[in-house]
């Protein structure tokens, strides 16, 4: 089956994303996969669509602490094993062109985050927000609750300001992101990165280059096999 077997009236191949934007692994997975896609050959056949997760739910809305001081204090992780961490991320993600910073890294919140995500989502310009918010919490130590700081990264893409400061005043997209929580409950999913190619097949975490390829190459073998 070639490209142009995919003409503008075909269905692309779909990739369901759920992530949270305050999980590194999540900004790591992200990376590898546009990668994957990039060097797919009907890459041009593919679209990512991402949905809303949590990872800390009940983090109090307006707070924000230092992502180290968070992983110590509440999940009781020793310093030692916070650096290793640490350090084999930022291994993995200068080979994928992700700069960490995590000394900059805050935990808050991330339901308004989620909102831009919706809000840019309208505009076109989904994942250009998801990459935006990575980059804004684990390169900048940007604060990604904070309504200022969100609106200013909205209008940085482009998007409105205004429209962008009061779908955040309003609580808008309630409905959407529930109903991206209420998926990700129904499909089990406990921990992100989490993909799903063509409703078929799941690629969970930050997972090597390779894991992405096959789960592409799959979906158009799957596609081929399908009666025209």
């Amino acid at each position: 089956m070639t490209a142009s077997a995919f003409g503008p009236a075909a269905e692309p191949i779909t990739i369901d994303v759920w992530s949270d934007v305050v999980c590194p692994f999540c900004y790591l997975g992200d990376k590898i996969l546009q990668q994957a896609i990039e060097q797919f050959p009907h890459g041009g056949a593919v679209q990512v669509r991402y949905h809303s997760f949590q990872l800390n739910p009940g983090f109090p809305a307006g707070e924000a602490i230092p992502a180290d001081e968070y992983l110590a204090k509440s999940l009781r992780m020793p310093a030692a094993q916070i650096a290793a961490s640490h350090a084999q991320l930022a291994s993995r993600g200068a080979e994928a062109g992700v700069e960490f910073r995590f000394d900059g890294s805050f935990m808050v919140n991330t339901l308004d985050a989620h909102r831009m995500i919706h809000f840019a989502k309208a505009a076109g310009r989904e994942h250009d927000m998801v990459d935006r918010l990575f980059r804004a919490e684990f390169t900048d130590g940007l604060n990604v609750a904070d309504h200022g700081v969100l609106a200013d990264l909205a209008a940085e893409l482009g998007l409105s300001r205004d429209g962008a400061a009061e779908a955040l005043a309003t609580g808008a997209f309630e409905d959407d992101i529930r109903t991206d929580l209420a998926q990700a409950r129904e499909l089990g999913i406990s921990g992100v990165p989490f993909f799903v190619f063509d409703g078929k097949r799941a690629v969970s975490g930050a997972q090597p280059i390779e894991m992405f390829r096959k789960a592409l190459d799959l979906s158009w073998q799957d596609r081929a096999a399908q009666p025209a």
